[in-house]
């Protein structure tokens, strides 16, 4: 298990909504230092809070960040991109582009890049921020690039555990932030998520299921496929 005391956090996307409660919560529990990153990191008020500019597509800004955070014990993947539309027929190849950038090999290889720095720097903690939509393919691209982090969490997992670093995938639905400003449904608060996910991580756990919705489709694999999209019809004889 991971504690945050003392700590050093990388965040990226820490400017949105559940990146500045992923800074603030961490050294509300003690982190000595925050990285907040972001493509044009915003000012902040606290000295513990380092603005770092990262881009998580472009290798260059992925090679600079290890240069200049060689201390991180914590890092969050929790930098997005969604689509303006459900249907993956229907996105562009720019949003095709896009989501894969972001969502898949952006924390691939940030995760890839600083795995020598958690593990010289054990014991620590690798978290990647998923979606219940990694097991429910009704987003298009943004699903699927979901789906693969969560394999990619996976194998991370396994493979870091012997160095003593922790990884941790989070699932969760809607989040009351910009991103989904115009979905329907309950949202769950971005404060509630990250306390949520800092209380899996210091007691040790993998996975976080952070909603009914994540619980519920996590629970669902197992069945056939026409329970997960009762539109497929009744299974053949």
């Amino acid at each position: 298990m991971t504690s945050f005391k003392e700590s050093v956090v990388l965040v990226t996307g820490a400017n949105g909504g559940i990146g500045t409660q992923l800074v603030q919560q961490a050294l509300e529990r003690g982190a000595a230092k925050v990285y907040a990153t972001a493509r044009t990191p915003r000012t902040w008020d606290d000295d513990r809070i380092v603005p770092l500019a990262l881009d998580v597509t472009d290798a260059a800004s992925i090679a600079a960040a290890v240069q200049a955070a060689p201390d991180v014990t914590i890092l969050i993947n929790n930098a997005g991109a969604s689509v303006p539309s459900p249907g993956i027929l229907n996105h562009t190849d720019e949003d095709i582009a896009r989501n894969v950038a972001t969502n898949f090999l952006g924390p691939l290889n940030l995760s890839r890049a600083f795995a020598p720095v958690l593990s010289r720097n054990a014991p620590a903690a690798l978290i990647n921020v998923h979606s219940a939509l990694s097991w429910y393919a009704v987003a298009g691209i943004y699903s699927a690039t979901k789906a693969a982090l969560w394999s990619v969490t996976n194998s991370l997992r396994l493979e870091l555990a012997p160095d003593g670093v922790q990884v941790v995938g989070v699932h969760v639905c809607w989040v009351d932030t910009p991103m989904a400003a115009g979905a329907e449904g309950p949202k769950t608060d971005p404060a509630d998520l990250v306390r949520t996910v800092f209380d899996a991580t210091e007691a040790g756990r993998h996975e976080v299921l952070a909603d009914d919705v994540s619980v519920q489709l996590r629970a669902a694999l197992s069945q056939p496929l026409e329970a997960i999209y009762p539109q497929l019809g009744e299974p053949a004889v």
